[in-house]
Parts: C-alpha cells; structure tokens; sequence
C-alpha cells in the first residue's frame, strides 16, 4: 500500500535543479522542470552514482561517474554509459542497461509531496 509522504518545500527548488532527499530509509531525486516536479531513486543502476550530483538537461538527469542517462519522466534509459561503443558493448554483458525507479509527485499549498 502507498502513501504520500512530503518531502520538501517547492520553494527549496528552483527550475532546472534537483536536491536528494531521504525518504523513510530511501535516497530519492527530487528535481523541477518548468512547473513540473519529479522523483526518481538517487542511485545510478549502473555504477551507484548519486543522481542528484550530476547534470539535468530538460528531465534528461546525467550520472556524474560514467554518463549514464535517464529521462526523470518515466525512468528509461536514454544512455547506459559515455564510454565507447566497444566498451559499452562489454559492459552490456556484465551489466545490461535497465531504467532508474521513478516515483508520482505533487505540488499542492508550496509543499511538494511523493507517493512512496
């Protein structure tokens, strides 16, 4: 069963950034995008990277350790990794590409919430 949790005032972020937040145990991405909030988990599936110490271009989030991509919207994965092709396709093997976990949010009175 879910619940919504708030997590952080919308006045702590502005548009085109993203802030962690702890959450009952869980490290999450919290980000805004124009009017839109969204939450995904904090961790790279990749390598572990934290999330929210790399780049947001748009809801594309870049993972500060190896390039990997993702798109905040729905969690896929718009690029596994910066390296080479054949570095890359190596990789594959050890570690197939696979999204981050993206969370519902709402803004509602300046407080932004999360259903957890």
């Amino acid at each position: 069963m879910s619940e919504w949790v708030p997590v952080l005032k919308a006045a702590d972020l502005n548009d085109s950034t993203m802030k962690m937040v702890n959450v009952r145990g869980q490290e999450l991405l919290i980000a805004q995008v124009g009017n839109a909030y969204y939450a995904a988990d904090n961790r790279c599936p990749h390598m572990r990277g934290i999330l929210s110490q790399g780049k947001l271009t748009g809801t594309i989030v870049t993972c500060p350790r190896h390039g990997s991509q993702f798109d905040l919207k729905d969690g896929h994965v718009v690029r596994w990794t910066s390296w080479s092709r054949f570095v890359v396709a190596l990789a594959k093997v050890v570690k197939s590409p696979h999204p981050i976990k993206t969370y519902s949010v709402k803004s509602d009175g300046g407080q932004i919430t999360v259903e957890i």
